[in-house]
């Protein structure tokens, strides 16, 4: 009976023995992580999935962004309007850079840089070097002396805003010129005898992936 009991406590020990041994290496096994080829799977499929997804988003945002830069600009087409009245043939002669900067300071989605007062549109660019910017010129309509009319050019905008922006834009334009590569396409003049009326397709063609598309508005 002696030798039957030491026999029960030796198969225990042994088992327990066992127990112990296996758990650490479980423990091990579980708290190993990752391998080097899981990490470098997770990390290429994170990349892929930025560099498909975050164009997008982009995109997403400016488009979403369009009409607020276009309602900055149609408040300050209004108040160039206002400020013209009664000033003769040529109220907007001496318009300038500095106009537009000081009618858009306290814009919405516009932005003034102080570095160098670079209006700055947010719909693609940089807003350096003259690269997704607003510009104020004097314009000449036909049969009109210059200073008739002013432009506003929008340089750098991202074909996600195109054509968007003009759609909205020439409403209050006497003129609308779109333009990918190479000189702007005229797709609306109301001076002209036919006048022209705008045509979106036209302004749609116009159009090039990436932020490449300039903008021209004329309004009287």
């Amino acid at each position: 009976m002696a030798r039957a009991i030491r026999g029960r406590l030796s198969a225990r020990s042994i088992t327990e023995v066992n127990r112990r041994a296996t758990v650490p290496i479980v423990n091990l096994f579980r708290q190993r992580g990752f391998s080097l080829v899981e990490v470098s799977i997770v990390t290429a499929l994170m990349i892929l999935i930025a560099i498909i997804g975050i164009p997008a988003i982009q995109g997403y945002v400016i488009e979403n962004k369009v009409p607020r830069v276009a309602e900055d600009l149609q408040r300050f087409i209004a108040r160039m309007k206002v400020s013209g009245i009664g000033a003769g043939p040529a109220p907007y002669l001496s318009v300038s850079q500095r106009t537009l900067v000081n009618g858009l300071r306290d814009a919405a989605a516009i932005h003034v840089q102080s570095k160098d007062q670079a209006v700055v549109h947010g719909l693609g660019g940089a807003g350096q070097a003259g690269k997704g910017t607003v510009s104020l010129l004097p314009a000449t309509l036909p049969g009109g002396v210059e200073g008739s009319a002013f432009k506003l050019v929008l340089t750098n905008v991202n074909h996600a805003a195109c054509p968007a922006l003009a759609a909205v834009m020439q409403r209050m334009a006497v003129q609308v010129k779109v333009g990918g590569q190479g000189p702007g396409q005229e797709v609306k003049n109301s001076a002209a005898i036919p006048a022209r009326e705008y045509d979106p397709i036209l302004a749609d063609a116009q159009c090039m992936a990436g932020d490449v598309n300039t903008f021209e508005f004329v309004i009287q």
